[in-house]
């Protein structure tokens, strides 16, 4: 695996000097500046390009191995008219990194929320903090502080009833936690979603689409971008949705092995891959990560490593430490080992697959930091370590029995 961390840019806590310091050579990362429908000049790739670069002559050097992302503009997910100049300047996007020597471009097509937790500092019993995602207070956010319309109706009577005691108990500042932490907003932005205008985009997508519809919209954006894509050797990696399942009455479709197979089939090309997220697909009870993996392989061009322990019986999980958790890291790094060897001797794709440490908890010094939550230098330095062992420990093992 090519190892990888990812950086926010010049204004993220954690340097590329730290990121260099914890082994790695390549940086995944974005112009965070520039919203969704904004086409990625030439220029501004490679002032980017030329900062992580910077001292390769005399360092361990760096460089932009993945981006992540490109967003996908609203109109597009919603299959609005206006979609059809937001995905030419996604197509321009790509041919303009592509130029730039940067292949591998992750995205994802959930709507309105890139990602959801609620809670993004989840005391552990080592003290350290973590992400957590409780489906009580995702319901308490939905039907006592956004009140959607109808949104009771979609959770059990028992719980819509213990929501609304838990908000009428609550201190001021455990529901504003709660809200801070489900409308936080996409990492590396600095921005969050201001509460009203998160509930007329609610109100807009309630009116506009559903599951199927959703999913036809995203088989239509890749129609248009992956043919951009292979011709100028580029490959797209759709992200899976986080959490895999639909929250605040909005559709989610690539949660599964077969939302998965029908994002590969929707167009048949080496451009049209996938980011194997072993924490998203890890909190679905039905998702079995080696056999995914195994299934998927030849499709996975970028993958990040995390592990979720999940709450038996519920939606609920915490992200644990990387060989903690819910997630058989051993199988699934020996899965992408098998990979790489296959794509070795086949000459058959990128040999080193770029991998990431996704998220950490936050410990030691970084307790007094205010890094992004999950991104933290520290605990994606023990999570990139304890991954390394075992990557080395399975490659030795497959190595003398060959």
């Amino acid at each position: 695996m090519l190892h990888t961390m990812r950086w926010f840019g010049p204004n993220d806590e954690v340097s590329l000097a730290a990121i260099r310091q914890a082994g790695c050579t390549g940086v995944v990362t974005s112009l965070h500046q520039h919203p969704a429908g904004l086409v990625w000049s030439i220029g501004d790739i490679q002032e980017r390009q030329r900062i992580i670069e910077a001292g390769n002559d005399r360092l361990v050097p760096l460089h932009w191995a993945v981006v992540e992302s490109v967003l996908v503009h609203d109109d597009i997910k919603r299959g609005l008219p206006g979609r059809e100049k937001y995905i030419a300047a996604f197509q321009q996007t790509i041919r303009n990194l592509a130029a730039c020597g940067i292949q591998a471009i992750c995205y994802n097509f959930m709507p309105v929320l890139d990602w959801t937790r609620t809670d993004v500092k989840y005391e552990m019993p080592d003290g350290s903090l973590a992400l957590r995602f409780a489906w009580e207070d995702i319901a308490l956010f939905d039907i006592c502080i956004l009140q959607r319309a109808g949104a009771a109706n979609d959770y059990k009577p028992d719980l819509v009833k213990k929501v609304f005691n838990k908000f009428e108990n609550s201190a001021p500042e455990e529901i504003k936690h709660i809200k801070n932490s489900i409308l936080m907003g996409l990492p590396g932005t600095g921005e969050r979603f201001e509460e009203e205008a998160f509930k007329k985009i609610l109100l807009e997508y309630k009116h506009a689409i559903g599951e199927t519809q959703l999913r036809e919209n995203l088989y239509y954006f890749l129609r248009a971008v992956v043919p951009v894509a292979e011709e100028v050797g580029a490959r797209l990696c759709i992200h899976p949705d986080d959490p895999p399942f639909p929250l605040l009455g909005l559709p989610r479709v690539v949660s599964t092995a077969q939302d998965i197979q029908q994002v590969i089939e929707a167009i048949d090309s080496p451009a049209n891959g996938i980011t194997f997220c072993t924490g998203s697909l890890g909190a679905r009870a039905d998702n079995d990560l080696p056999a995914m993996l195994k299934k998927f392989a030849h499709k996975i061009h970028f993958i990040h490593l995390r592990s979720v322990t999940k709450e038996p019986g519920t939606f609920n999980f915490f992200e644990a430490n990387h060989l903690e958790g819910d997630a058989d890291m051993y199988a699934i790094i020996k899965e992408i080992i098998i990979e790489e060897q296959r794509r070795n001797d086949t000459k058959d794709g990128i040999t080193a697959i770029p991998m990431r440490p996704d998220h950490g908890h936050v410990m030691l010094d970084d307790l007094t930091k205010n890094a992004y939550p999950g991104y933290a230098a520290i605990g994606r330095l023990r999570g990139l370590a304890e991954l390394r062992g075992v990557q080395m420990a399975i490659e030795r093992a497959m190595m003398e029995t060959r």
